[in-house]
């Protein structure tokens, strides 16, 4: 492959050395690429969370008047607090052919070369538009996104097709799970250890229910569904943080877990919720108010966004197999924006630079290789809009 263009390595210099982490507000980043779009005579549009410390950009590059394609890539990166990194994540460095820092590979890359062959092709005219969006919160469970389809859905003229640029190796992937993220509140009655019987104990109440919740990743895992195009090839289920309890001679009063579904793009995860929520409510709530009428369980949804099936005769899904030179297409088990375009009407792959084993890692990185290949795809996909 032919070396990647300095422009696109010093663009995703650029952005990296934002710490755009997803507690962190983003708008030095948007404002940054709002004044670079702005330069080269291209106005963005921003919608912003409720704290206005956070926005997405869209913007259309070219014609106004035709739908074209959109290219969205999400701002925000995971935190770097407890991991080993061996050099500053947010000040790029480049050894043995790699560029090492927080969001190389997820996925501040591709949204650099996007910007960074967006110049040339403007020189060139494009006669249908590329259009840009570019989020916060994607982290934590593609939540800013979802305010920009709101705008999109009020705008004359929408996109026809879009491409999210997260890392797949440059593989053209046509399908993604779904996730479904909850906390739940346990709340005991709290007693002398001495006096256990007298008392609510909310962690083992919580450990009954994330017990629950494995044995139903694993009956999930042995009876289903499965399909075999996603590893693994069924709905899983995690439970990824607990915390409760004040002191050992204490019987705990609150105590609080979080949760996660990872399912098919086809699985409902409705019953499956309606059943831990049954089991809670009419077994162990039942068993807390024997002893205290104020005890209970309570849940509060984090997170969730669906799944993602394209058409693989889609002419999206051509069209980004073309550009990559490779007529496979994959799926996978992590989640990204393109099931909320695709479910507001917006044909939708997914297709980028780096891969997703380095994303979220102490030292992540992307080979220069796959900035030569994003490059190619990028340019290759706005020269077409060059000529139609």
């Amino acid at each position: 492959m032919n070396k990647c263009n300095l422009a696109s390595v010093d663009m995703i210099k650029q952005l990296v050395a934002f710490d755009t982490t997803s507690r962190n507000p983003n708008m030095l980043l948007i404002e940054y690429i709002r004044d670079y779009l702005a330069d080269l005579g291209v106005d963005s549009h921003l919608t912003f969370d409720d704290s206005g410390k956070k926005a997405n950009l869209y913007a259309t590059c070219g014609p106004q008047d035709k739908p074209g394609i959109l290219l969205s890539g999400h701002t925000d990166c995971v935190p770097v607090d407890g991991q080993d990194w061996k050099t500053d994540p947010f000040h790029v460095h480049a050894q043995d052919d790699r560029l090492y820092g927080r969001g190389t590979s997820d996925m501040k890359s591709f949204i650099a070369i996007a910007l960074a062959v967006l110049p040339e092709m403007l020189e060139r005219g494009l006669r249908s538009p590329v259009h840009f969006a570019f989020s916060y919160d994607e982290e934590i469970g593609c939540v800013g996104v979802q305010r920009l389809i709101a705008q999109l859905e009020g705008m004359a003229v929408k996109p026809r097709a879009c491409i999210v640029g997260e890392p797949t190796g440059m593989q053209v992937v046509t399908g993604h799970k779904g996730k479904y993220g909850a906390r739940c509140h346990v709340h005991g009655l709290e007693c002398h250890s001495a006096l256990a019987p007298q008392g609510v104990n909310a962690v083992e109440i919580a450990a009954e229910l994330v017990a629950r919740l494995r044995k139903m990743g694993q009956h999930l895992r042995e009876h289903g569904p499965i399909d075999d195009t996603f590893d693994p090839p069924c709905t899983t289920v995690h439970t990824g943080i607990i915390q409760g309890g004040t002191a050992l001679n204490i019987v705990p009063k609150l105590c609080t877990f979080e949760y996660e579904i990872r399912n098919l793009p086809d699985h409902d995860v409705a019953p499956l919720m309606a059943e831990l929520e049954d089991y809670a409510d009419n077994v162990l709530v039942t068993e807390m108010r024997a002893i205290s009428e104020e005890a209970g369980i309570s849940w509060e949804p984090l997170a969730s966004y669906p799944g993602m099936t394209a058409d693989e005769d889609s002419e999206i899904s051509r069209l980004a197999k073309a550009l990559s030179g490779n007529d496979s297409s994959g799926r996978v088990s992590f989640g990204t924006e393109a099931g909320l375009f695709q479910a507001a009407g917006i044909p939708a792959v997914v297709c980028g630079p780096g891969h997703i084993a380095q994303a979220h890692k102490p030292n992540e990185f992307i080979d220069l290789d796959q900035v030569a290949r994003g490059e190619a795809f990028v340019s290759a996909l706005m020269a077409e809009l060059c000529e139609r």
